[in-house]
């Protein structure tokens, strides 16, 4: 890879058949699970012999040096070693195509770049699938990690075709969504889309760290949304703000300013209310921006919520009938109640459904707080929400 300009058209070919992964934490050993699945022949390699058999006990692929004819290796070990790894292995197997998984993608480049040159640098394709989650290591593995996910290489016009659609074809055959761009727009994007929200969350789940019990508990729906990836590996996270850290620097440094406005806002002087509803109606807009259900254009679904006891096979039952109605869930939400066995359940569907899932749910015995009146007295309560 000799320069940082994207390309536009991705190559195409068939799924690699020999893969070695060098790191079995939460992104190797998924990965692992789905080539496995694609049919490659897939070798493990860890720095630690026990996370690297757990990933193979779980079916990740077989712990072993990674054959003569290994056709591509794909390092996924953590940010700050994963420079020198696809060093050590663009010179161990000369014939290989050397990728990887980290977060940051113009640092490391460099970092090869002072290494390797000419041909051995063309053989290295970075990439980054935007998959995750907020537990780490192979025990949090999934098959299904990277389905329907961006996975985001980043190649130039010297890249062999043929490396190229190696990269390409190990994205697609676990699920993924391949996207070419250049590292620098890379690592700009992700600080504002993956590693500021990584920082702000965790930033606000710290207020609680000594709140009043009594307060904490009357966390709703809207502070688990906020602070749920804050429960993230803080010792990856340092490596990753630290490998970003001029565009994340920038992004807070943004985020700051519009904080200080908020802050002086709050003084409620001539003029704050303005610029109190002009910060949530920035943030309407932001939001409005997030890619819907499967990277489609962003869709606005309606709401329906249904009050459910906290019984097994409630869950179950409420989304056959839903099935049975021949609606579709776009997406649900779950609020629990606070001392009380009892959630609400948002159901959300295209908004030219609601009213037959309404009508549907009303007459099987759901109860349905916003729709209440639609009740009558011989309705009778579903066994779910007595």
């Amino acid at each position: 890879m000799s320069s940082s300009s994207s390309r536009g058209a991705a190559a195409t070919g068939a799924l690699p058949q020999r893969v070695h992964i060098v790191g079995a934490g939460l992104l190797g050993a998924s990965l692992g699970l789905a080539l496995t699945r694609a049919g490659a022949a897939v070798t493990l390699a860890d720095a630690s012999p026990t996370a690297a058999q757990l990933a193979a006990d779980m079916g990740a692929g077989t712990v072993a040096e990674a054959a003569a004819d290994t056709q591509l290796v794909v390092v996924a070990a953590p940010p700050d070693v994963t420079a020198s790894l696809v060093v050590e292995h663009l010179r161990r197997l000369p014939e290989a195509t050397v990728t990887d998984v980290a977060s940051v993608k113009g640092a490391l480049l460099d970092a090869v770049r002072r290494s390797v040159t000419g041909a051995e640098l063309d053989r290295y394709i970075g990439s980054h699938p935007m998959a995750g989650r907020e537990r780490s290591g192979a025990i949090a593995a999934r098959v299904d990690l990277f389905e329907d996910r961006p996975w985001v290489i980043c190649s130039d016009e010297a890249t062999p075709p043929e490396r190229l659609a190696q990269v390409v074809a190990t994205a697609s055959a676990v699920g993924s969504t391949v996207l070419h761009l250049e590292p620098d727009f890379h690592d700009s994007s992700v600080a504002r889309v993956s590693h500021a929200p990584q920082v702000m969350s965790s930033l606000v789940a710290a207020r609680l760290a000594r709140m009043p019990v009594e307060g904490v508990a009357l966390a709703g729906q809207g502070l688990r949304d906020v602070t749920r990836i804050a429960a993230s590996d803080p010792g990856l996270w340092t490596q990753i703000l630290a490998g970003n850290a001029a565009e994340v620097r920038t992004v807070l440094m943004e985020i700051r300013e519009d904080l200080d406005r908020v802050i002086a806002a709050l003084a409620l002087e001539p003029g704050a209310l303005a610029v109190l509803a002009g910060a949530i109606a920035a943030g309407n807009e932001g939001q409005q921006r997030i890619p819907g259900k499967h990277g489609q254009a962003p869709t606005q679904y309606a709401t329906v919520t249904v009050v459910i006891g906290d019984e097994p096979g409630n869950l179950g039952r409420l989304f056959a009938e839903v099935g049975e109605l021949g609606i579709n869930i776009e997406d649900v939400r779950i609020d629990h109640a606070t001392g009380r066995r009892l959630g609400s359940l948002d159901l959300f569907v295209l908004p030219a459904h609601v009213q037959d899932l309404v009508d549907g749910l009303l007459a099987r015995g759901w109860r349905l707080p916003d729709h209440a009146e639609k009740r009558t007295e011989a309705d009778t309560p579903n066994e779910g929400q007595r």
